[in-house]
């Protein structure tokens, strides 16, 4: 065997008769090396621990969502109440919301409130929650419009400056008509052209805080409009009224000397025989409507002698609009009063009245009820 003297790194497979290492068939054909698929495997690995941390990631964050979404919202305050008015954008709702006292981050409740899908479809309104709820509750309450509501009671026999005290006086309920003429919010009613009194329906409203008192009246209008044509549509063919108008007018004066229901026919009987007779109505309330504000609640007899449009003493027929707001059942009683002739009736002082085909005969309950004879 030759001697062979070499330095580290210097030496042959060729000086030991060794055979030369072989690479794989496989790695041959890749063109690759054992360092290159080292690192490849690396590579491989390490993706699959981002992909491995990115699901767990994910699957954390929908846990945390979920848990967020069915897990009732801390308040600051014991009841909460907000007021959405029409147009607010979704994100401004949410911070109105936290700023009202939800305790959670505001882009948090706007982002559910977009990924929900329902963000357009809050409804305008005033919604209270008196008790922890959740951001689903939250958001379907505020869709489904289950708002806090308020309300307004509208008198039969009101006039309209006693309907408007009520509306100004009335709880969260904008004053957009106070100072509008009678003539202007009927304009902006769409009905300028017809007097306002004793247009509004009387009934108690209800309507979301926030809400305008020329909404309220809008929904009045409506109804007393609706009222009075399906009234007018059941006239009878002998009816002394001309039109719907007149009837409307005359329901007003039956609404106000009205002290029984039970009289309701029979007043409104008196009233419409002595127009078919053409008899004065002579009716104190009518001419109490004409004295204004003046009246001090003593009707004297210079009211009853001085001319105006209202005194039905000095005048003939209707008076020229209605002189308070009618309910339903003054208005079908006006349009089938109780088929008897009375022409007169005085009030017994029990709410009732006695009725008379005579002027003897009223004569006569007017010294038994009136004055004590």
């Amino acid at each position: 065997m030759r001697r062979q003297t070499f330095l580290a790194g210097s030496w042959s497979s060729a000086d030991y008769d060794l055979p030369a290492p072989q690479q794989s068939p496989e790695l041959s054909q890749r063109g690759a090396t054992p360092h290159r698929v080292i690192a490849r495997g690396y590579r491989l690995r390490t993706l699959k621990s981002a992909l491995i941390a990115s699901l767990l990631a994910l699957l954390l964050g929908a846990g945390a969502a979920w848990l967020w979404l069915h897990q009732p919202l801390s308040m600051s305050t014991q009841a909460l109440e907000l007021s959405i008015e029409p147009g607010t954008p979704p994100r401004r709702i949410a911070e109105d919301w936290v700023t009202g006292g939800v305790q959670t981050p505001p882009w948090l409740l706007y982002q559910w409130f977009r990924w929900s899908g329902d963000a357009k479809r809050i409804r305008a309104g005033s919604y209270q929650i008196d008790r922890p709820t959740t951001p689903i509750g939250l958001l379907e309450m505020m869709v489904s419009g289950n708002e806090t509501m308020a309300f307004v009671r509208l008198t039969e026999g009101w006039t309209l400056s006693q309907v408007r005290a009520e509306l100004a006086r009335a709880e969260a309920l904008k004053p957009l008509t106070a100072t509008m003429s009678n003539t202007e919010l009927m304009a902006a009613l769409g009905d300028g052209a017809t007097p306002a009194e004793g247009r509004f329906f009387p009934d108690t409203y209800s309507y979301s805080k926030g809400s305008s008192d020329l909404a309220v009246l809008r929904r009045a209008h409506r109804a007393m409009k609706q009222r009075l044509e399906a009234a007018w549509a059941e006239r009878s063919a002998d009816t002394p009224l001309r039109s719907a108008d007149e009837l409307l007018t005359l329901a007003s004066i039956v609404e106000k000397e009205t002290g029984s229901p039970a009289d309701r026919g029979k007043v409104a009987a008196v009233f419409t025989n002595r127009l078919r007779l053409g008899m004065p109505l002579q009716t104190d309330p009518s001419v109490i409507y004409g004295v204004g504000e003046s009246f001090d609640g003593n009707l004297r007899r210079r009211d009853l002698q001085k001319d105006t449009p209202y005194n039905t003493y000095t005048r003939a027929g209707l008076p020229p609009t209605p002189i308070a707001m009618p309910g339903k059942a003054a208005l079908l009683a006006a349009v089938h009063p109780q088929p008897i002739k009375a022409l007169y009736f005085v009030a017994r002082g029990d709410g009732s009245s006695e009725f008379s085909d005579d002027l003897a005969a009223h004569n006569r309950a007017v010294n038994k009820y009136q004055r004590g004879r």
